[in-house]
């Protein structure tokens, strides 16, 4: 594991935990990815490069969330 407390766009597991937190109400299912992405950089541990993000890696978030609340 990295030293760096900060997350990053491959740590898709631990997002879709954060996101899960701060958006209980969510139907992950339901989401545009515009918003997802928007989410994910708003997120207090979250520190990447915004541009370093692609469709599959907000889908691999998508997915973790989808799981997570399953």
């Amino acid at each position: 594991m990295s030293v760096s407390s900060g997350l990053k766009w491959i740590d898709s597991l631990e997002i879709a935990l954060d996101l899960i937190e701060k958006h209980p109400d969510i139907d992950p299912l339901t989401i545009h990815f515009t918003d997802l992405r928007r989410w994910v950089l708003a997120l207090e541990r979250f520190d990447d490069e915004p541009n370093h993000c692609g469709e599959r890696v907000l889908e691999a978030i998508q997915l973790a969330w989808i799981a997570e609340v399953d």
